[in-house]
Order: C-alpha cells, then sequence, then structure tokens
C-alpha cells in the first residue's frame, strides 16, 4: 500500500484541553498503517467566532498513513466522538477535540464530507504557525508555501506558544 503524507489541526478548548490533544494523538497513532511522525509545539489562541468561551490549545500533526482520505476522515470522526464530540454541534462552539485534515499530499479533493486542503487554511494563523512547526509544504490549490501564506495572512490574532508538549509514544510491536 502506497504511504500518504497527511497534515491534521487538532485544537481543543474545553476541560482538560492538553490532555484531549494528547490522547486525539495517541488514538490516531495506533490506526492500521499510520505513523504520527511529527508534533508542532501547542499554542493557547482566541476562539473564532464566537468569542465567549475558553481559549483553545491548537497544534498540527504530520502523520504517515494508507489510508484513504475518507477512511482517514471517518476515523478521526470516531476518535472525536469517543473523546466526547457530539455528532452536531454549532459552528465555533466550543469543543472537547477538533481534528480536521489540512492536507493530504498534494491532493485537492472536494466532495459533499472532504475539503482538502482544508478550506480556511491559508487564512488562520492557528493552522500557519504550528504547521511551520514541522514542514513547510505547499498549498496544492493556491501554489504557494505555508511560509509564504503566512506572510500575506490578514488573520491579526496572538499565538502563545505554551510550554506544554505532546508526544509521540511508540506503537508497539506485534510480533
Amino acid at each position: 500500500m502506497p504511504m500518504h503524507s497527511v497534515f491534521i489541526g487538532i485544537g481543543s478548548n474545553i476541560g482538560e484541553r492538553l490532555h484531549h490533544l494528547q490522547e486525539a494523538v495517541d488514538r490516531l497513532s495506533q490506526l492500521d498503517e499510520t505513523t504520527v511522525s511529527a508534533v508542532s509545539s501547542i499554542y493557547m489562541t482566541e476562539p473564532v467566532g464566537e468569542c465567549e468561551q475558553n481559549r483553545f490549545y491548537n497544534g498540527v500533526l504530520q502523520l504517515e498513513t494508507s489510508l484513504s482520505p475518507e477512511e482517514l476522515r471517518r476515523q478521526c470522526k470516531t476518535i472525536e466522538q469517543e473523546l466526547g464530540r457530539p455528532d452536531s454541534y454549532p459552528r465555533w462552539s466550543p469543543r472537547v477535540i477538533d481534528l480536521d485534515i489540512l492536507l493530504y499530499d498534494n491532493a485537492i479533493i472536494q466532495t459533499e464530507t472532504l475539503s482538502i486542503p482544508h478550506p480556511e487554511l491559508h487564512c488562520r494563523k492557528f493552522v500557519l504557525i504550528p504547521l511551520l512547526d514541522i514542514g513547510n509544504p505547499q498549498h496544492p490549490a493556491i501554489e504557494q508555501t505555508i511560509l509564504q501564506l503566512l506572510e500575506c495572512c490578514t488573520d491579526r490574532s496572538v499565538l502563545i506558544k505554551t510550554r506544554e508538549k505532546i508526544r509521540i509514544k511508540k506503537r508497539r510491536s506485534t510480533s
């Protein structure tokens, strides 16, 4: 099976935010034919939209997987639900965990349930800055690197880099 390089945005602003992020990364690393290869620093960020809520902890992880984009999306939704996120929720509402596929190789995918690259990736510092911690891929639709997108980003939010870290746990050998 061919392996694909994928960047996923992670965020939480309810309860033990760092714990929720760590749990999501741990569960993603346990998916079949998937390895978490890098995790960015974690940043505290202001909420988008509804401002009367806690600040988010945001980051980005990179994984290598043979899962299709649709199957990876399904697995991300399952992890979100297992960690306490409801099936439906108001846009920009507080959340225990948020997992968004940002980039999947250089694919451009637009279906009823999936948009890759993430449609708001290029205009959100809380995605661009952590993504730069672990790579500088090119946005396949806009044809600019993440650094180039950050340089012209109009988002004026301020990110605070936390001291907390997400650890990549090594997968246990099944032999």
